[in-house]
């Protein structure tokens, strides 16, 4: 039963055209090896900036610690805060702010990323602020969060991430640290905000321990495992976060969250990392030793989380997967084949 010439694809047809049935010579082989591998770590320095080791150097915030003058009175100026949907470091900041009662506060517009990879405002219709979806720039009517920057005193041409807070009247960029922002939303005294305490003080050094283990082998461990351009490098990020993960099944068996009955800062950081484990982390990042299915604790306390009035609203699973899997093209470069050449 032969198959008919007219469904052949044009790439196919050019190879039989040249090399009938047989495979590519070697030296073609060859030449397109090293053309993807030099590409491929070209990418990757830009994207994932790395040690002479090959392990993955996460950049600092250009803009960490929110200034005094916010911390005395926060209800006094407009603040703006700018997140997007698949980050899990801006991801920390809309639970924080649902769960402290800050969205009359703290407005919100939610980028999507763009076909480079950029943070970017669909156009289209003005939506209700309560409505996590990706929507204009309601602070400053941009087309990009970069140009946002670009906004400050002075300028800026440095990296456009996200979470980022903004001061509306000065035009200028607050803070751009994750976890400076969520305890800035949690300890200062905002104007209707709810009573709950995620940093409570006899609880703070448990806080910062739980936190200094979790962001290094956990939080950055997922992206240290899918950064990494040296299998050396590799092999130390995956054993470091599955020792954690096993860690906390094995906490978690007798204690509902990290610091026993009180949710803290240090579980909203887990949780947005661990919601996106199987979706993302345990394919496109390749930390494939277990799925957090098969930790039933971990997995239960993730659901707990989830169910906490105010979370699951913060969750956008589709988002995530979305902007994992179309944007982090050197990790997944199927799909940017598949939206180049159909």
């Amino acid at each position: 039963m032969s198959s008919s010439s007219s469904g052949t694809d044009p790439l196919t047809a050019v190879g039989r055209l040249l090399w009938g049935r047989s495979l590519p010579p070697g030296p073609l082989v060859s030449a397109v090896r090293f053309s993807w591998s030099a590409a491929w770590h070209l990418m990757m320095r830009q994207l994932a900036p790395s040690d002479p080791a090959g392990s993955y150097s996460r950049p600092s915030g250009t803009f960490g610690s929110v200034p005094d003058r916010y911390l005395r009175n926060p209800s006094t100026a407009r603040l703006h805060l700018y997140v997007a949907l698949p980050c899990p470091w801006a991801h920390r900041t809309l639970i924080v702010r649902a769960l402290r009662n800050l969205e009359p506060q703290i407005p919100v517009s939610v980028a999507a990323p763009g076909s480079d990879g950029s943070w970017e405002f669909p156009g289209g219709r003005e939506i209700d602020g309560r409505d996590l979806i990706p929507g204009p720039d309601r602070a400053n009517g941009r087309r990009t969060l970069r140009e946002v920057y670009g906004m400050r005193r002075g300028g800026y041409d440095g990296r456009a991430t996200v979470p980022m807070l903004w001061d509306v009247e000065r035009r200028e960029v607050v803070c751009n640290e994750s976890y400076d922002i969520i305890d800035f939303f949690n300890s200062a005294a905002f104007d209707g905000s709810s009573g709950l305490d995620l940093s409570p003080p006899e609880l703070k050094r448990e806080i910062e321990e739980w936190n200094r283990v979790i962001y290094s082998n956990v939080n950055n461990g997922v992206y240290r495992c899918g950064f990494a351009q040296s299998q050396e490098a590799y092999d130390v990020a995956v054993n470091e976060l599955f020792t954690t993960l096993d860690m906390l099944e094995s906490h978690l068996s007798t204690s509902r969250y990290l610091c026993g009955d009180v949710l803290t800062l240090a579980d909203v950081c887990l949780f947005t990392t661990l919601i996106r484990f199987d979706l993302a982390y345990n394919v496109l990042f390749k930390c494939t030793k277990k799925k957090l299915l098969e930790y039933p604790n971990l997995h239960a306390y993730t659901r707990d989380i989830y169910q906490i009035p105010k979370v699951a609203e913060t969750c956008n699973l589709e988002a995530i997967v979305d902007g994992y899997y179309r944007t982090l093209f050197p990790l997944n470069p199927d799909h940017f084949l598949q939206l180049s050449f159909s």
